[in-house]
C-alpha cells in the first residue's frame, strides 16, 4: 500500500496535468506537504489542510453554497482534516455534516486548489488553510439542515455563482471550471 503523502503528491500530479494554468498553486501545496508533514493536523501553527466539497445537485446544474456563521460570507461546505490523510473523506464528512443531506457521492480527484490565509482569532494565530476540494454530488433528496457553523445553507445555479461578483473569487472559479467541464472543455 502507499504511504499518504505519496498518495497526496499524486493526486496533485494529476491535478496539475488537467489544470496545467494552475502549476505554481500545485507547487505551493507541495512544498507545504513536504515541509510539514504534520499538516494534517490543525495544531500546526503555520497552516494546514482542510478538504471542502464542490456539493452539486444530482443534475449539475445547481450547488449549494452555505452562509458561514464565523467568516460572514457565502462558502462551499468543508473543513479541517483534523489528522485525516484522506482529503475525499474529510470532504465528504464535512458536506454531510454541515449540509444534513445524506446518499452523498464524490469524486475522488481533486477539483480545485486553494490557499487561503486564516486571521487571528481568540486563541487561534493566524495561519494558512491549503484546502483540497472534491466534487460531491447529491442525491434525489435535495432538502438540507442548517447546522450551527451556518446562517444559511442555499441552492445556487452554478451559472449565477460564475457570474456573480459578490462571492468569493474562488467559488466564481469552481463555477467556471465545473461549467467548461459540462461543455466538454475539460476532462474529468
Amino acid at each position: 500500500m502507499q504511504q499518504p503523502a505519496i498518495i497526496v503528491f499524486d493526486a496533485l500530479q494529476r491535478y496539475r496535468d488537467q489544470w496545467q494554468g494552475e502549476s505554481a498553486v500545485v507547487a505551493q501545496f507541495e512544498a507545504f506537504l513536504h515541509a510539514h508533514p504534520n499538516g494534517f493536523d490543525r495544531g500546526n501553527l503555520f497552516g494546514h489542510f482542510t478538504g471542502s466539497a464542490w456539493l452539486l445537485s444530482a443534475d449539475g446544474l445547481r450547488v449549494l453554497l452555505m452562509h458561514h456563521r464565523k467568516l460572514g460570507r457565502w462558502l462551499q461546505p468543508g473543513g479541517h482534516a483534523d489528522g485525516d490523510r484522506d482529503l475525499a473523506r474529510v470532504a465528504l464528512r464535512e458536506a454531510a455534516e454541515e449540509t444534513g443531506l445524506t446518499s452523498l457521492c464524490i469524486e475522488q480527484d481533486i477539483f480545485d486548489l486553494d490557499r487561503h490565509r486564516i486571521l487571528a482569532r481568540g486563541n487561534e494565530p493566524e495561519h494558512w488553510h491549503y484546502d483540497v476540494r472534491y466534487v460531491v454530488r447529491a442525491g434525489a433528496d435535495e432538502s438540507f439542515v442548517v447546522n450551527a457553523e451556518a446562517h444559511a445553507l442555499a441552492w445556487r445555479s452554478v451559472v449565477d455563482v460564475a457570474e456573480d461578483e459578490t462571492l468569493d473569487p474562488s467559488l466564481q472559479r469552481m463555477a467556471r471550471k465545473w461549467l467548461a467541464r459540462m461543455q466538454g472543455h475539460v476532462r474529468a
